[in-house]
């Protein structure tokens, strides 16, 4: 039996592999300069316009790893999406750090010129969140944004740990499509629908008017609620979509981890379960368990300073997609 070989195909993918290298090269050299600074402020001038170059060698790198992996249009990327961030392991310390990391996206989404509001949030007695859920809009917020699912880990001394000692607590992120156009069916009577009276400020509204909506999808259990609305009718509307989204997210881990062992290196499954990057605060680094790549100035990122991070983990679920077709 003959089989039929496209050179043009194995072409493309030597040509993403030495850009995918090339990336990395410049990733170490960005982290190389901005030590030297820490190190040496006096190289601040030269180290700056370092990072300048090396910013639009990886931005020209960037695009012709897209040009090659997939042309605009392939693709349907939704510009809106359900941010959720839930406290873990680490008790008071854990909702904190689930505070931070929502912080950190919406901040990073202003940044870029997205809109947010909040759909759902559930305070901690001292502050944080145990659970909360953002709606975000804006070009390529998705595209973007995809890979953030997953555990995040914090290590640091918590604010109220008297004997300074450091504590590990978790908190897991997962980033929900919302598309025009869902692909997930559901039937309604799997759907069980609750209303209470919207909490928090809003004037007699909220008081008055059972305009929060609770849905239940009987068969996996799946959960979600919506309170940002003014009425019932917006609120059940903006659930459906919510819940339709997750139904979908359940459905896409787990042909993921069905595909997972034919990939080596693969960015992950988008499982809530799966531990994707550490926050340690004494040595001031992040580390991305995926690719094994780090990043210092953690109080930066934490402000909304995640590009290059979201950059790199694009370059190398590119490279990886190639290698995997090849």
């Amino acid at each position: 039996m003959s089989t039929h070989i496209n050179p043009e195909e194995f072409a493309n993918d030597h040509r993403v592999a030495y850009l995918v290298s090339e990336w990395k090269r410049l990733s170490q050299a960005e982290r190389d300069a901005t030590e030297l600074v820490e190190v040496d402020p006096g190289m601040r001038e030269l180290a700056d316009k370092e990072l300048k170059d090396i910013g639009a060698e990886k931005d020209r790198l960037m695009a012709q790893i897209e040009a090659i992996v997939g042309a605009p249009g392939e693709r349907e990327w939704p510009n809106e999406l359900i941010l959720e961030v839930r406290a873990g392991v680490g008790g008071e310390e854990a909702s904190l750090f689930a505070e931070d990391l929502a912080k950190m996206y919406l901040r990073y989404a202003e940044s870029r010129g997205w809109s947010w509001k909040p759909l759902d949030e559930s305070g901690s007695p001292l502050g944080g969140y145990k659970e909360a859920q953002f709606e975000i809009k804006g070009q390529d917020c998705y595209k973007e944004l995809q890979y953030e699912t997953g555990v995040h880990r914090v290590q640091r001394v918590p604010a109220t740990e008297k004997a300074g000692r450091i504590h590990t607590s978790t908190a897991s992120v997962a980033i929900l499509p919302l598309y025009k156009r869902t692909k997930m069916e559901i039937n309604p009577s799997d759907i069980e629908m609750s209303f209470a009276r919207s909490g928090g400020a809003g004037g007699q509204n909220v008081n008055k008017v059972e305009t929060a909506v609770r849905l239940v999808h009987k068969p996996t259990g799946i959960e979600v609620k919506c309170t940002s609305e003014r009425s019932q009718q917006q609120n059940r509307e903006k659930a459906m979509k919510l819940l339709a989204s997750r139904l979908q997210q359940a459905k896409d881990e787990e042909e993921a981890r069905l595909r997972s062992a034919e990939r080596s290196g693969q960015i992950g499954t988008g499982d809530r379960s799966e531990k994707i990057r550490t926050y340690n605060f004494p040595q001031d680094r992040v580390t991305d368990h995926r690719i094994k790549s780090s990043w210092s100035n953690i109080p930066k990122i934490l402000a909304g300073g995640i590009g290059p991070m979201l950059k790199e983990l694009q370059a190398a679920e590119a490279g990886e997609a190639v290698a995997t077709a090849g």
